[in-house]
């Protein structure tokens, strides 16, 4: 169940979307929950919906055009940024992000958005193309980076009759979300460690043996951690992500570096989520100069790396541990003895041979099993929902766990 939210003021844009007929329940999802909201349209958006609709739900005045009455509209979206606990706009378009990104205030969404000091949260609901396009990616990168928040879009069936990424989060989870933000947090106090990304054996001093990680998994993890109140710490390989908001972030190439700044933090740690794809092998021998083409040797001996998530379960005292199990045959059964072998109370297994969903990719899908024979099925979705997700079960599992104790 939701937090209530008495006495929070949200501000809610809604833009030119189709999805725009689903902001109005949005609004009607937080008056439940005990907001006051204040809504507001874009040109665009009250081509879709009237200004009486939400008037009608929120009882206050409902600003399209904030030129309007210029007298009234600039001392309005001061007043509103310095009120406001929240500003969400759902439904997002594509048109929105960019504006945001940009700084663009033309319109009094745009401009509330600059003025205000409170968490702005986004609905994306767009074309999938126009979702996955390289100019929406990068804006929603640079909104992500400034701790923007977002409720990812669903795969569903879109306005252009296709199935596919980019249809608008349903309301009752938008507002879930809101609530989530604006509450304490379900992991306030806990000091959660996490790793992400790939490590980097090297072969000389240009050339290394990795795999394909990009570390996005993790990086969700992290930030989600972050927004449900816990003190996070990042230990990251190399990657091209921006930091991930509110988290202290550590980056290291080699499994050794990732073992070393893991082994030195896993004592203090309440929660160790490790997500980084550590190489399982690297060269016997490492050359301080490059090896010449000519010199290149017919064989490359290995040695297996140190196993980091093995060695901190045999250290936990009370630390509870999720590993993730990256297969691509016999999955469940797999995965099942690793987090036996490894002492794990959860892992996360992924088919990585699954077109769309694993490394590289936004999406992903699995099952969670758990140590106490819990198993749960996520279906293919945003890797930041995934997060959520396998947040949600430790939450439940902690709970478990606590309630055993008790009755011992």
């Amino acid at each position: 169940m939701a937090e209530r939210l008495e006495g929070k003021v949200v501000v809610l844009g809604i833009t030119g979307s189709i999805a725009a007929y689903k902001g109005a329940e949005v609004a009607r999802r937080l008056i439940d929950l005990g907001a006051e909201v204040h809504g507001t349209l874009t040109r665009a958006g009250a081509r879709f919906i009237t200004p009486l609709t939400l008037r009608t739900l929120t009882g206050h005045p409902v600003i399209v055009d904030m030129f309007e009455d210029p007298a009234e509209w600039q001392v309005e979206h001061v007043s509103l940024a310095r009120r406001a606990s929240a500003v969400v706009i759902a439904p997002a378009s594509a048109d929105a992000l960019a504006k945001l990104a940009l700084g663009i205030a033309d319109e009094f969404i745009y401009a509330v958005a600059l003025a205000t000091r409170a968490p702005i949260m986004v609905a994306p609901a767009m074309e999938g193309n126009m979702l996955s396009h390289p100019a929406t990616q990068q804006n929603m990168q640079a909104l992500r980076g400034r701790g923007v928040y977002f409720v990812e879009s669903e795969i569903g069936r879109l306005a252009s009759g296709a199935v596919g990424p980019g249809r608008m989060a349903q309301p009752e989870y938008i507002a879930a979300e809101v609530a989530r933000v604006l509450s304490p947090g379900d992991l306030g106090g806990l000091r959660v460690l996490v790793t992400a990304g790939p490590t980097r054996e090297p072969i000389d001093p240009v050339r290394f043996i990795s795999n394909r990680s990009t570390g996005k998994m993790g990086y969700a993890l992290a930030a989600a951690a972050a927004r449900r109140g816990a003190q996070v710490i990042l230990v990251s390989g190399p990657t091209a992500l921006p930091d991930p908001p509110a988290c202290e972030v550590v980056r290291v190439e080699t499994c050794s570096q990732m073992r070393a700044e893991v082994l030195r933090r896993f004592p203090q740690c309440d929660i160790l989520i490790a997500a980084a794809a550590v190489a399982d092998f690297g060269p016997a021998a490492v050359s301080g100069r490059k090896v010449r083409k000519k010199e290149t040797p017919q064989e490359l001996q290995l040695r297996p790396t140190p196993d980091i998530l093995a060695e901190c379960g045999q250290k936990k005292r009370g630390q509870f541990l999720i590993g993730f199990a990256a297969e691509t045959e016999d999955l469940l059964e797999r995965a099942g003895e690793k987090m036996a072998s490894k002492h794990l109370d959860m892992i996360v297994a992924n088919d990585v041979s699954r077109a769309g969903i694993g490394f590289g990719s936004d999406l992903n899908a699995g099952y969670l099993l758990l140590a106490d024979g819990g198993k749960i099925e996520i279906p293919e979705m945003e890797k930041s929902a995934f997060a959520q997700r396998v947040l949600d079960a430790f939450v439940k599992a902690r709970a478990r766990r606590g309630r055993g104790r008790k009755s011992r």
